[in-house]
């Protein structure tokens, strides 16, 4: 029998946003592939450092625990496999079960993510998350920050993950109508379709394995709790609630901001992850916890 993926949440991550990469990145950008793969290959035993989503990818591991089957990580690189060695190295170092990889020597990721039945792909690499909300995977451009420490033997207990909505939960209607025609037409939709559930955003389905995966626990100890993090306020919350409740999703803390810096909040809630389609939004937060940007899907013509 194949190993089957099904009933799994499936997240691909890169070597870039797994494991702190910059140097290396910075020697392919300016020098070019040739020196980046000898530099690799003369480097291979060096163990790399983690990178932004590496506490995320431990901790989700320990979702297996107990004999549960109930997630899966996948390396998804532009290395080859003769550049890989370091990576593989590094994984086994700090003892994370990850034993499956698409490695495609610098062709584009996003063919491989069905294939994969992948639920979120992480990656520093804009071009291939682009192309992976383009294709209707949850994806997110993580955010490097050298001033957010990273400890490789953190013990997270509860895995916490915090979301945008309009443009990341929801699909971006409304905020087209707010970048448009402002504030006032926003606040005037949103009332006016408070009873009609919004559409889905490219992180909906996530959120929907996420609260599936929260069920098979008891509330008071699930492994997982989410967050709404979002720059509405009232009135324009009541469609938000009655869209989760329309697609029976859980959402464990939400807070309607208003306008006030998400960052501090976030801070707060502990994120282990937080996701949100505005720059402005992640870079602040991304000194504070581990942040991914959402960008918007472009549909090609």
């Amino acid at each position: 029998m194949p190993y089957s993926l099904d009933r799994k949440l499936v997240i691909g991550v890169s070597s870039r946003a797994l494991f702190d990469l910059e140097t290396e990145n910075r020697i392919y950008e300016e020098e070019g592939l040739e020196k980046y793969s000898a530099y690799q290959i003369e480097h291979e035993k060096d163990i790399l450092k983690p990178g932004t989503a590496f506490p995320l990818i431990k901790a989700l591991q320990k979702l297996n625990a107990d004999g549960r089957e109930l997630t899966e990580i996948i390396v998804m690189s532009r290395n080859s496999a003769d550049t890989s060695l370091r990576i593989f190295n590094s994984i086994e170092h700090y003892n994370l079960n990850i034993t499956r990889a698409a490695l495609v020597s610098g062709a584009s990721i996003s063919p491989y993510l069905g294939a994969f039945k992948t639920d979120l792909f992480l990656s520093a690499n804009e071009s291939d998350v682009q192309d992976a909300i383009n294709a209707n995977v949850a994806a997110g451009i993580i955010c490097s920050n050298d001033d957010l420490p990273i400890d490789p033997n953190e013990d997270i207990s509860q895995i916490r993950i915090a979301f945008d909505g309009d443009a990341v939960i929801f699909s971006d209607e409304s905020e087209r109508i707010y970048k448009e025609k402002g504030l006032d037409a926003f606040a005037e939709h949103e009332q006016a379709n408070a009873k009609n559930p919004m559409s889905k955003g490219p992180f909906a389905n996530l959120l929907k394995t996420l609260s599936l995966i929260q069920q098979q626990f008891p509330k008071e100890t699930s492994p997982i709790r989410t967050a709404l993090v979002t720059a509405r306020n009232a009135p324009a919350h009541e469609r938000v609630i009655r869209t989760l409740r329309a697609w029976d999703i859980r959402i464990d803390e939400a807070f309607f901001l208003g306008g006030i810096e998400k960052s501090k909040v976030l801070k707060a809630f502990g994120a282990n992850i937080f996701f949100d389609d505005q720059t402005v939004h992640t870079d602040s937060a991304s000194k504070l916890v581990p942040s991914a940007r959402v960008p918007y899907k472009q549909n090609k013509n």
